[in-house]
């Protein structure tokens, strides 16, 4: 058995402290190994960056020599002892749903962090104990016999993140004999019932999708924020879910993206918990797990994680479209789509993260691959007059491969899609997975095959339609966030990270696309731009031709739509 001791000495300080114990047999050394990377993130996390003072004890606290070999393996000599001591703090300042956090009023952590394994010990039993005040109730998915939490293995440890606080509020829900918890920490007020009543409704249609759960039973940990958030991190039996601000949980668009999230959540613990790529199946901790499936285990579940929502009567027609419009938007304004296939950016997340990035470089394997799966989706009920559609190769995925224990490939993707469409698809694949392209040549008759239109409709902003560059609000001046090739913006020197403080000599107060507008007719409009510190003046010109740089998408329903449409409609809906 592998024990752990978690406990605090000054809470304020941010840092855990941890003992490790073990026992050992006549090994004349033995090898611990920390984690380099959490699945539902990857890029490598190097989480030994956080690791203070780390010793190591033999028989009556005899002091043992530890050595490093690479970032995060150590190597102790075990010589004339039976009994291992390690001793370490964890630095726990990072509040978000994949990290830890420790202060004065809960103790989060994501086991994977900072729970070493034993080399050759990884199947042995794995416990932890908290030393915790006596008032801190536990949030968990793992066994919990008082303070202590209990895990059959390291792989079961490191997928079971736990918060201790005294401020938990806890319900709970239950479908097809299935129990689920919601547990929310943090200032807020949450009303159980009206969560209970939306998450029943997509809970019951998952496993109807699926056939059936893969869990005994569930826990939503959810870390409401003071301040406006958005992640979520999934795991097999759980997920984390960190959101906010927490004052407004049931203002419609955090309540939305609370259930968005959550359902997004759920639907990974099938696609990338139980139904892996053969690249991580199983996951290797100490290294990159390259793999050019994204677009399942991320787009396939963005796709479904939104559609259910629609599907189970959580979210209306309205709710659904406005977040597929969008994606739509992400899709048409990442000229990085033109750049590196939506299967080359799933390999290259371990290069540069989940950071944006070179301008115009990469694709995104969430958005991306949901568009992916909805022209997947349709063109499988168009070949099959709407009796296959992708929910059977999920469906297949999950009987042949996940309960199995198998991991897919690329290629098993490409079959299944075939055979169960009893089409040829291949090309798909080549065109839109793996290579670069544009998407809107096959998302319009996708659309339109369900009686919807796919419309461009021209921005509001000047800065966008017009001359081709996109702002974030930094309280006061523009900040320039993207900037289309060879629009004119790209033309006169306009690049990321500029700040736009001046037009024309009049100083810009979140005010920009207006002063644009009033000055849209001269021929070259002067504005005032910090970059890199330094201040010039660029001469801004429109181009000779209309062009509308970045467009918004609207998906309409088509007034006249046809039987064929109206029976298509109907049964995506249902799938």
């Amino acid at each position: 058995m592998i024990k752990y001791l978690f406990y605090q000495k000054n809470p304020a300080s941010h840092y855990v402290y941890i003992d490790m114990e073990f026992e050992v047999a006549s090994d004349d050394n033995i090898q611990i190994q920390l984690p380099s990377w959490r699945p539902g993130r990857y890029e490598l996390g190097n989480f030994a960056k956080n690791i203070k003072k780390l010793e190591a004890f033999g028989k009556d606290g005899k002091s043992l020599s530890i050595r490093k070999l690479t970032k995060d393996l150590w190597e102790i000599d075990c010589v004339n002892t039976e009994n291992v001591k390690i001793t370490y703090s964890y630095y726990a300042a990072e509040l978000n749903a994949g990290a830890c956090y420790a202060d004065t009023e809960q103790l989060y952590i994501n086991p994977i962090h900072c729970c070493f394994s034993v080399i050759g010990k990884e199947n042995k039993e794995h416990q932890i104990t908290l030393n915790i005040p006596t008032e801190y109730k536990i949030a968990t998915s793992l066994d919990k016999k008082g303070n202590v939490l209990i895990a059959k293995n390291f792989e079961e440890l490191v997928d079971s993140p736990f918060i201790a606080s005294a401020s938990i509020l806890t319900d709970t829900y239950e479908e097809y004999s299935t129990k689920f918890y919601l547990h929310f920490v943090g200032n807020c007020k949450p009303d159980f019932n009206e969560i209970k009543a939306d998450f029943k409704k997509f809970t019951a249609y998952l496993y109807n999708f699926w056939g059936d759960f893969p869990f005994p039973e569930y826990h939503f940990l959810f870390q409401i924020t003071p301040q406006k958030f958005y992640h979520g991190v999934e795991h097999l039996k759980n997920t984390v879910i960190a959101l906010g601000p927490g004052y407004a949980l049931h203002d419609k668009n955090v309540y939305e993206d609370l259930l968005g999230v959550s359902c997004h959540e759920l639907f990974h613990a099938w696609n990338i918990k139980t139904i892996r790529p053969k690249e991580m199946l199983p996951y290797n901790y100490t290294k990159e797990n390259y793999a050019n499936t994204g677009f399942v285990y991320e787009g396939f579940t963005t796709y479904y994680g939104d559609k259910h929502l629609l599907c189970s009567n959580v979210f209306s027609t309205e709710q659904y479209l406005i977040t597929l419009e969008e994606r739509l938007d992400k899709h048409f304004h990442n000229y990085g789509r033109y750049n590196l296939s939506v299967a080359d950016s799933s390999w290259d997340t371990w290069l540069d993260g989940y950071m944006p990035g070179a301008p115009y470089r990469k694709t995104n394997i969430y958005d991306e691959g949901s568009l992916i799966a909805f022209m997947l989706d349709i063109k499988m009920m168009q070949a099959t007059a709407n009796k296959k559609s992708l929910k059977d190769v999920c469906r297949k995925l999950y009987n042949d491969f996940g309960k199995k224990r198998k991991g897919y490939s690329f290629q098993d993707i490409v079959n299944l899609v075939n055979e169960i469409s009893e089409k040829e698809l291949t090309a798909f694949f080549e065109k839109y997975v793996l290579n670069a392209a544009d998407f809107e040549e096959e998302l319009a008759p996708c659309f339109n095959y369900i009686g919807w239109n796919l419309e461009k409709i021209e921005s509001l902003l000047m800065n966008e339609n017009k001359f081709g560059f996109k702002t974030i609000d930094n309280g006061q001046f523009a900040k320039v966030a993207l900037v289309a090739p060879y629009s004119p913006a790209w033309k006169c020197g306009i690049f990321n990270n500029d700040d736009i403080i001046g037009v024309n000599g009049t100083i810009v107060r979140n005010n920009l696309s207006q002063l644009l507008n009033y000055y849209v007719n001269e021929p070259v409009i002067s504005l005032q731009v910090v970059s890199n510190d330094k201040i010039k003046t660029l001469e801004l010109q429109q181009d000779n031709y209309e062009k509308t740089w970045f467009f918004k998408s609207k998906i309409k329903p088509i007034e006249m739509q046809t039987e064929l449409q109206k029976q298509a409609l109907k049964t995506w809906l249902t799938n």
